[in-house]
């Protein structure tokens, strides 16, 4: 299923919403750009778990599928490698459940992004 795109109305909604946050964060910082760099990678960091759930969390459901799939990529039918495999979401929006994903090889997720129109 594809991704929901937002409306322009809604671009222009987060456009102002990350120009907030850009002004909070240096005003937090006060000038240090120290600081500044150490917040804005805390805020990308916490964010990005939200999105994708924390390394730990990937790993563990990683060995889930392998175990759950026998070593085997489901979509062309190959062993896994021990590394470098991906965690798929078959619907992006419903998260890192075990229900929700699969292994899979790279380049079968290179095929996959590449047909949805993603370099």
């Amino acid at each position: 299923m594809p991704n929901r795109n937002l409306s322009e109305s809604e671009l222009e909604i987060a456009r102002n919403l990350i120009d907030q946050i850009r002004c909070t964060l240096e005003e937090m910082a006060d000038g240090d750009s120290e600081l500044l760099f150490a917040l804005r990678r805390k805020v990308y960091k916490e964010l990005t778990y939200d999105e994708r759930e924390k390394p730990a969390f990937r790993k563990k459901l990683k060995s889930i599928k392998r175990d759950e799939q026998d070593g085997i990529c489901p979509l062309c039918g190959k062993t896994l490698p021990q590394s470098y495999c991906v965690l798929d979401r078959i619907n992006a929006i419903d998260g890192y459940t075990a229900e929700n994903t699969r292994l899979i090889h790279k380049d079968c997720d290179v095929a996959i992004q590449s047909g949805r129109g993603y370099k």
